[in-house]
């Protein structure tokens, strides 16, 4: 049953005072075709009938593939202690704390995790409770706009698409620019973010540029030259945005170091299980001086009447609940209960083991790329690398399904989220992580250097032209 507030008598009063004489007259601008219909919802079921038919669709996921796929998810090893702490009811349960005086528990662990992602980042503020990577990233680069009084932000081809994608849908709606900033083609540096270009276009006087956002890793796995690219935003009066994956800050610079003024990335590498969509963890970051214009929650320590440590929100008058005409971001869902799981991952795995996570990663990727070059894939860009990069595939999509057949994600066929660039027509871009095995390394290789060859005596197209 339905449970509403009001009576009939009162919609019925509410009607009458806009003027409509029906409910449906309030969707009229809908098409009907459009509007939702009775569900048609199957016999009722008893609870086990229900779990055995709920049993079946679970068996229709595929969990037994030798998977090599990253783009921004990543598989890491959490350890049980994860889980188990965020099942006690007061954290799995908790909702958003506005009343300090019944909530010390969540703005703590709320607090906890600010205070770990400042040391990871280097950044002196972090706010919580972002969606993901991507919204994070877009609430970054409107932070720009905000400080600058700004319209224009340009952002790398070398940010993950789905962010890109993500961040001019937010600038379309508040008629602002986003400008993309190529890749280098050829050389070397081909697959970074051309300085060359950018410097270019912060040079126009007649469009002021509010941002410059780059990834560190690039969503092509490549390092980028974030302090270079910093140094040539500062010089044109903007401000660096630096989108950066977590587990990497173990062992690549932070974004502090190399002079970023907002830090942003997806949470998900710290201690958060791969999902379809989530629910993920999106991290924001800034300098002291942007305070007041970073969204979400800030919490604070401070002393009770008695002089006891106390948590309570801060500087509430960004949130949306509080003045939403003047908020800096009208999203204020609580991702407290993931952030609460980076939190004790961090703490689980501590700093040294953060960096062997990284390390280790590392060190699977460098032998995933001898095994895939020798099978006939080498890498497609020369530069230096984390955990991820692109290989040149011939018939990149065809190869990738008949993979998926012998049981092996081979990673991402790069066509299907970056349709318009011919250089990644026939790539895959594949990752490694700690939990990489040699084995699968080994039956990833052979796989694929069978099909390559497969491909070679059936006279597949792009295959057959690669082999000449």
């Amino acid at each position: 049953m339905a449970y509403g507030p009001h009576t009939p008598d009162d919609r019925a009063a509410m009607r009458k005072a806009i003027g409509v004489a029906s409910t449906d007259e309030l969707f009229a601008d809908i098409p009907a075709a459009m509007r939702a219909s009775e569900l048609r919802l199957p016999p009722p079921e008893s609870e086990a009938e229900l779990a055995s038919r709920l049993s079946r669709l679970a068996d229709r996921n595929r969990v037994d593939l030798v998977s090599f796929l990253g783009a921004g998810a990543y598989r890491h090893f959490v350890p049980a202690v994860v889980d188990q702490l965020l099942l006690r009811g007061e954290f799995y349960t908790a909702y958003t704390p506005y009343q300090p005086e019944i909530s010390q528990g969540t703005l703590q662990t709320i607090y906890e995790y600010q205070s770990l992602m400042g040391e990871l980042t280097g950044m002196d503020v972090v706010s919580a409770s972002h969606y993901d990577g991507a919204t994070a990233a877009a609430e970054g680069a409107l932070m720009t706009c905000r400080a600058t009084r700004r319209e224009r932000v340009l952002v790398s081809r070398g940010v993950h698409p789905h962010y890109r994608q993500t961040l001019c849908t937010y600038f379309g709606g508040a008629d602002l620019v986003a400008d993309e900033i190529p890749l280098v083609a050829e050389g070397p540096a081909s697959g970074t973010t051309d300085l060359v270009a950018l410097e270019r276009m912060l040079a126009d006087p007649e469009r002021p540029v509010a941002g410059v956002v780059v990834a560190n890793p690039s969503f092509l796995g490549l390092l980028e030259p974030m302090a270079q690219a910093g140094r040539l935003a500062h010089a044109a009066g903007a401000l660096f945005v630096a989108v950066v994956e977590p587990v990497s800050l173990a062992v690549l610079a932070s974004p502090a170091t190399y002079g970023a003024d907002i830090a942003c990335g997806e949470g998900q590498p710290l201690g958060i299980p791969l999902s379809y969509g989530g629910p993920y963890l999106g991290i924001l970051a800034c300098r002291e001086p942007l305070v007041r214009q970073i969204p979400g929650r800030l919490v604070g320590m401070t002393t009770d009447i008695d002089g006891r440590r106390a948590f309570v929100m801060t500087l509430r008058a960004r949130e949306q609940d509080i003045r939403r005409e003047k908020a800096a971001s009208n999203i204020c869902t609580n991702q407290a209960l993931c952030a609460l799981a980076a939190s004790i991952y961090l703490a689980a795995i501590g700093p040294h083991g953060l960096r062997d996570v990284a390390a280790m990663g590392a060190a699977r990727a460098a032998a995933l790329e001898v095994a895939l070059a020798e099978a006939g894939a080498p890498r497609l860009h020369p530069g230096p690398y984390l955990n991820e990069f692109a290989v040149r595939v011939p018939d990149a999509a065809e190869v990738h399904r008949r993979l998926l057949g012998r049981g092996v994600l081979g990673g991402l066929v790069l066509a299907t989220v970056e349709p318009d660039d011919p250089s990644l027509a026939d790539a895959l871009l594949v990752c490694a992580t700690e939990v990489t095995t040699v084995d699968e390394i080994e039956a990833f290789a052979s796989a694929l250097c069978d099909e390559i060859e497969r491909g070679r005596q059936l006279g597949l197209p792009g295959i057959a032209e690669a082999s000449r």
